[in-house]
């Protein structure tokens, strides 16, 4: 069952409480803020003061906050009770709010594995009737919770959008966290039953849609099932018209990848019509523009005009030279584009203090590396 917006709110179950009296169950006419946390977490001590500041300023209208840790890490539940009441006494000394403590895992069964909560600071909203009125961020309270407490925010369209894009996106971190776990164990076959159950669900999941090119195309080598996702990616992408897209497909035909069995005359079809959409594309951010150049560098490389990859790779490293970025992120992606500009020159490639002599024996199959820098 999933937990969302007008849901029933679950029990409480914690072993300890550790500040205030002990929360039963919910009591009508107040709302609750269920704060998620953990000592491990530092976006958690960031949240601390501003939960402190609204269960001062909102107390009267009938505001609880209650501070739940449930992601402990520790030998013993005693151990992990000293840790949290040492991080308490160090980070947040001056808190105004029940704070207790379950290292059973019922919270999170009840709480935030429904709600497809897979990290903390997660905060609930509870609203005068006992059901769900917000789940996210804590960031987000200053906004939400004033409506909240005026009885405006669940019926608002604000509210059912919010819910409708942090369930679809719960979705997906749920398919993706699964799809992770079978990639680490190489079990192709369960990556793609997992990845082709989640595209089916949300075919708008450009995470999911990539991961399902990548798996049958790279991973498990399966070009004649590959290549039909891989078109209807492009194809998406082009009628989308957004910049994330175009780049997933991009990578998916100039990545770092061995293309060896990959059909020549599909990939360069395919490789065309997005270089030709993508340099048409206009109002693009220098970063963006930087990322696009070296990948439409790689396709006119791989159809054989080199005289336009290497005007367009040197168009690209002149654009990530000019970025504000620091030195440690933009420096790698210099060296790796530069060793990919002396590759297809044949000879040293310079940007200021970085200089790169050309490989040999790259395999012809290969496109040369360079294909998944993204600088800003």
């Amino acid at each position: 069952m999933i937990l969302s917006l007008e849901s029933q709110a679950p029990a409480i179950k914690v072993q300890n409480w550790l500040r205030g009296e002990a929360l039963a169950n919910f009591q009508p006419n107040y709302v609750y803020v269920l704060e998620f946390f953990g000592t491990s977490c530092r976006h958690c001590v960031k949240a601390m003061p501003n939960l402190i500041q609204l269960q001062e300023k909102y107390r009267a209208r009938g505001l609880e906050v209650v501070g739940v840790a449930a992601s402990e890490k520790a030998a013993t539940a005693d151990e992990a009770q000293a840790n949290l009441e040492a991080w308490l006494t160090e980070k947040s000394p001056k808190s105004n709010f029940r704070i207790g403590l379950d290292c059973t895992g019922e919270m999170r069964k009840l709480w935030m594995t429904p709600s497809f909560s897979f990290h903390i600071p997660t905060t609930f909203v509870v609203d005068r009737d006992s059901r769900i009125a917000f789940i996210g961020l804590p960031t987000d309270l200053d906004e939400v919770l004033p409506q909240v407490l005026d009885d405006t925010w669940r019926t608002s369209d604000q509210a059912k959008a919010i819910e409708r894009e942090r369930i679809a996106k719960g979705r997906e971190d749920l398919f993706l966290r699964k799809f992770s776990a079978a990639m680490k164990m190489e079990d192709w076959k369960t990556a793609l039953s997992v990845i082709e159950e989640g595209t089916a669900l949300l075919p708008d999941s450009l995470h999911l849609r990539a991961a399902h090119a990548d798996t049958l195309l790279h991973k498990m080598r399966d070009i004649q099932t590959g290549l039909p996702v891989l078109r209807q990616l492009v194809r998406d992408a082009i009628d989308r018209n957004d910049e994330d897209w175009l780049m997933q497909a991009m990578n998916q035909l100039f990545g770092e990848f061995d293309y060896t069995d990959f059909p020549s005359v599909e990939r360069l079809a395919m490789g065309k019509e997005l270089s030709e959409h993508i340099l048409a594309l206009t109002g693009l951010k220098d970063d963006a523009r930087a990322d696009f150049y070296q990948y439409v560098a790689q396709y006119y490389h791989a159809s054989g005009n080199k005289t336009r990859a290497v005007e367009l790779l040197e168009l690209a490293l002149k654009l990530v030279d000019g970025l504000p970025l620091p030195d440690n992120i933009k420096r790698p992606v210099l060296e790796d584009w530069l060793q990919t500009l002396a590759d297809y020159k044949g000879e040293e490639a310079r940007s200021g203090e970085v200089c790169v002599v050309p490989r040999t024996n790259i395999s012809s199959g290969a496109t040369p590396k360079g294909g998944e820098d993204e600088p800003g």
